[in-house]
């Protein structure tokens, strides 16, 4: 055996996981550390256009609401469900990005939704409301034995040590209380990722942003996708039009899991399966 290198050699194994694809990689290390990053496949003029894009939305955002506003409420650096925006295509495209639905269909058993999409600004030198320690389903101690959400963080720049790129806490899905904080500072791993990446975070596994050290904002979009019974943060079915969308995509972003109005309906709803 080399000195230096990891030995593969084993005995007294009677399983092993085996891995053949890309995808299957990023399952098990997001199963067994409660993270992992994700090439979105994209081209280097597509993370351009998501970069520009961006920008011009967060100013949309702000002349529309205020920055005043926006301040007064701790929302000044976050553009919430960019999807739905008037002429914002790109953000649409993101959510459903080939690569980033295989690999939540390979962790999320059965049907899940978009819960919400947000695009996050961590700015320079400032403390802004992510900087927090916190799960994705916020105020719930509780552990399952499969996901039931994953949170997918978009880099839309490097995300690096100086830019306070976010901390994650491995293996912290799988207990229900958050850990102590000398635990935290002694176990905490910042995860670094190229623009055009996805972090992929279990839902419950406690991650925050990191302070941003660096002269420029650091800029990512956040998904979270979840099994179909908790409500979207924010209702897509009506506020998006459902043209050029297959069926699919419609079911991804919530149309035909809108909570039933009536026992009429749920009954003709059940007559339609027939």
């Amino acid at each position: 055996m080399d000195e230096g290198k990891i030995p593969t050699q084993s005995y007294g194994i009677l399983e092993q996981k085996q891995v053949l694809t890309d995808i299957e990689e990023i399952r098990e290390q997001f199963l067994t550390n409660g993270y992992a990053i994700l090439d979105a496949g994209l081209s280097g003029a597509d993370i351009a256009t998501i970069q520009a894009d961006f920008d011009t939305l967060s100013q949309r955002y702000i002349t529309h609401y205020g920055s005043d506003k926006l301040k007064s409420c701790d929302e000044y650096h976050t553009v919430r469900a960019p999807l739905l925006f008037e002429n914002s295509d790109t953000f649409l495209r993101l959510a459903l990005n080939p690569v980033l639905l295989e690999f939540v269909s390979s962790v999320i058993t059965g049907s899940f939704i978009l819960n919400q999409q947000n695009a996050i600004t961590n700015p320079s030198r400032q403390p802004y409301n992510q900087g927090k320690w916190h799960r994705d389903l916020p105020y719930q101690h509780f552990v399952s034995s499969r996901p039931i959400a994953v949170n997918a963080l978009y880099c839309v720049d490097d995300f690096t040590s100086d830019n306070g790129s976010t901390y994650v806490l491995p293996f912290s899905h799988l207990r229900e209380e958050m850990p102590s904080t000398r635990y935290i500072k002694n176990h905490a791993v910042q995860v670094c990722a190229k623009a055009g990446r996805f972090i992929v975070i279990n839902c419950m596994t406690f991650h925050t942003g990191g302070f941003n050290l660096s002269p420029l904002d650091r800029r990512a979009v956040n998904h979270l996708f979840n099994i179909p019974f908790f409500k979207q943060q924010i209702k897509i079915p009506g506020n998006l039009s459902e043209e050029g969308l297959n069926e699919k995509q419609k079911k991804i972003l919530g149309f035909g899991f809108d909570e039933i109005q009536s026992v009429d309906a749920f009954v003709a709803q059940r007559l339609q399966r027939l």
